[in-house]
């Protein structure tokens, strides 16, 4: 990772029985106490494994959901992560329930070498999202350097993300966080072409700032999903029922005559009468969606296309589904891109899948193994490909010339 330190870079030798405070992203989603998906706790098992190996002390942090701040409620607890984090490692977690009393230093300190330890979720401080600096001194007091591994939570300027890293030195990204930059930042500096960037998803103005940052950059831009809808009222089509933004349709025919034949729409559209009348399904061309009806993913011809032109990149960055995939029969299309990703990995592409519902998206069709990278952070992912300096990652000392 080009420019900010790692890891990698600390010497053994002065980690050894050190306190690594670790900054993870373990907001995984919990049902009646139990840890649902432990994708991402996984993901940072190389981090935790490496530092314990080497005889460190290490210290997680994480927030969970959204509580309000300023106070503990029961429902966003880490202590179900805890126990699902021991069963990964096979060695015991110890928990430390609040980060800002004096027990919880002491125990950071009397953890054994190797030892592992989870303080209890970030945001039951009222500081923590305002990047209060006595919060990330309160933080500060449980580790001797810090590492950020929480790429999905480098977008937020919070206590446990930006404000620590000035305080506790060294301060250097984990292996996932070295990942995750290093597959983002070289699809965007230094992409073997053919480039193309797939997005997706609901609204085209979530995606706006993404668009106008990648179409100087690739060589196509393929856009499906519900934002396509934007773009054929802009174009002038019908669009029955379908979710459009009509406040977004001067920007999406400014995009259109300025992208000069970059950017790829569906060239048909699967529609129904309503999402939740399957049965009625059928396809149609892109300025044929009957009144009363609307489209809820891409066509047979639209994945034939978009499945040409991913299989015959050199470089793909896949953000957002092709249609409402969490509902069958209408995953079809975004399935089908998920597939041709992983032809063109086979075939020597490089391909970057930018967490949320793509990496949903992939991980249900069974190929998350097939593709070059998947990330773990959907918001951070998105406003990397925008060009947005990421304040956790902004944060960390720089390496040196």
């Amino acid at each position: 990772m080009i420019g900010k330190r790692t890891l990698a870079d600390l010497d053994p030798r002065a980690i050894e029985g050190k306190r690594a405070l670790v900054r993870v992203d373990f907001n995984v989603p919990l049902k009646d106490g139990v840890v649902g998906d432990d994708t991402r706790i996984r993901a940072a098992l190389p981090t935790i494994r490496s530092l314990s190996q080497m005889g460190a002390r290490v210290v997680l942090l994480s927030h969970l959901g959204r509580p309000k701040g300023g106070g503990y409620e029961a429902k966003y607890s880490l202590k179900p992560v805890a126990a699902a984090l021991e069963g990964l490692l096979g060695s015991p977690v110890i928990f430390i329930p609040d980060a800002a009393t004096a027990d919880a230093a002491a125990a950071t300190r009397a953890l054994p070498r190797g030892g592992v330890a989870l303080v209890e979720n970030t945001r039951f401080l009222a500081g923590e999202e305002k990047n209060d600096a006595a919060t990330a001194d309160v933080l500060a007091k449980l580790g001797d350097f810090y590492v950020n591994d929480a790429f999905g939570s480098a977008h937020r300027g919070h206590a446990s993300t930006e404000a620590i890293a000035h305080i506790l030195k060294p301060a250097v990204a984990g292996f996932l966080m070295e990942k995750e930059l290093e597959y983002l930042g070289k699809a965007l500096a230094e992409p073997k072409r053919p480039f193309l960037a797939v997005l997706g998803g609901a609204k085209i103005s979530g995606k706006i700032d993404v668009i106008e940052h990648l179409l100087p950059l690739v060589d196509r831009i393929i856009i499906g999903g519900a934002m396509a809808n934007t773009f054929f009222k802009a174009k002038g089509a019908s669009t029955g029922t379908s979710l459009v933004e009509d406040d977004r349709l001067e920007m999406a025919k400014g995009l259109l005559e300025r992208a000069g034949g970059k950017l790829v729409l569906p060239d048909s559209v699967v529609v129904a009468a309503a999402l939740e009348k399957p049965e009625t399904l059928r396809e149609v061309a892109w300025n044929a969606i009957p009144d009363g009806w609307g489209a809820y993913d891409i066509g047979t011809a639209a994945r034939d296309r978009f499945g040409a032109l991913i299989r015959a990149a050199k470089t793909v960055v896949w953000n957002g589904p092709m249609g409402v995939f969490e509902t069958k029969p209408f995953d079809r299309g975004t399935r089908a891109v998920a597939q041709a990703l992983a032809d063109a990995t086979a075939a020597g592409a490089v391909t970057v899948v930018g967490g949320g519902d793509s990496a949903a998206a992939i991980a249900e069709a069974g190929l998350e193994e097939k593709v070059s990278h998947v990330s773990t952070g959907g918001g951070a992912s998105l406003e990397f490909l925008e060009g947005k300096v990421l304040p956790g990652v902004a944060a960390l000392d720089d390496r040196a010339a």
